[in-house]
């Protein structure tokens, strides 16, 4: 596809409670040439991330989850897995105050697949792991920087 951005098969662990979400949103980042692992749960994202060797680049998980918060798993993984980028979505209208705290990239659900991808590579490639809400919240620059 002439144009389009495609990821270079880093991992992403994608982590949502709506079963069609969570297929939707796989296929779409397999088909960006993404690696894609799938739980959902935070209990069962934990589980994968700790049965696997392989570096995870990216968390994408849904802010609200059964049990665990998207944040929440956030910060977990991140005691483990230091260098892991996060990046949260809800279909709440006010999702993003709940992350805002956390300075971790923010998208507003439905999702259109190549604002997804954009942002998903702009997060991966950002300098600064850190990752600085502002930066990246799809409620204030639908179309992040990629450095």
């Amino acid at each position: 596809m002439p144009g389009s951005i495609n990821g270079t098969l880093e991992t992403i662990l994608v982590v949502d409670s709506d079963e069609e979400v969570l297929k939707t949103v796989v296929h779409l980042l397999e088909d960006a040439n993404f690696r894609v692992f799938a739980a959902d749960s935070g209990t069962k994202a934990i589980t994968l991330s700790e049965a696997t060797e392989e570096p995870i680049h990216l968390l994408l998980s849904e802010v609200e989850l059964p049990q665990m918060s998207g944040p929440d798993l956030g910060k977990t993984l991140k005691k483990k897995r230091p260098d892991i980028h996060v990046m949260l979505m809800s279909g709440q209208e006010n999702g993003n105050l709940l992350v805002l705290n956390y300075g971790w990239a923010y998208i507003q659900k439905k999702v259109v697949a190549t604002k997804l991808v954009s942002m998903i590579t702009g997060v991966l490639h950002a300098p600064d792991r850190s990752q600085l809400g502002d930066e990246f919240d799809s409620a204030k620059d639908p179309c992040p920087k990629v450095a």
